[in-house]
């Protein structure tokens, strides 16, 4: 074999490995992604029904129900449009409120309430999660034109 053929074949073998390697970095990056949505996009469809994902909004005022186990917590999620029913089992951030910001990161269930796994609250008074943010402004902007 001459020189050049095996500097070729060298080539050749570290781009393979790189593309490879690219390959599964790409795969287990796309596997750990999680997407935010809005509960007026989970009543659309546009969330996946076979991976998790994020909702946020406002806790609706006065739909935190506690189950008499201690752990099981009910809350609706809402974007002033739309409404989401949320079970979560574990322990509530300090800072979850009624009226206050929250993102939760789960699945839907077959009965249409989103099952999840971790609840995120708001850090300070004035601070709510940017997506959560960007969520209740789009959907006051779509209620105002639906008003207009």
């Amino acid at each position: 074999m001459k020189s050049r053929h095996k500097k070729l074949l060298v080539i050749f073998l570290g781009l393979t490995g790189l593309g490879i390697a690219a390959a599964l970095i790409l795969n287990a990056f796309q596997s750990n992604l999680v997407f935010f949505y809005s509960p007026t996009e989970v009543s659309e469809g546009k969330a996946p029904s076979d991976r998790a994902f994020r909702i946020g909004g406002l806790v609706e005022d006065g739909s935190v129900k506690r189950d008499p186990d201690g752990l099981t917590v009910r809350f609706v999620v809402t974007d002033t449009a739309k409404s989401m029913p949320v079970i979560y089992k574990g322990i509530l951030p300090d800072l979850f409120k009624e009226g206050k910001g929250v993102v939760a990161e789960g699945k839907i269930g077959a009965d249409g309430m989103f099952n999840s796994t971790q609840v995120l609250a708001k850090h300070d008074e004035n601070y709510m999660p940017p997506e959560a943010a960007q969520a209740l402004e789009q959907a006051a902007k779509a209620q105002q034109s639906l008003v207009q």
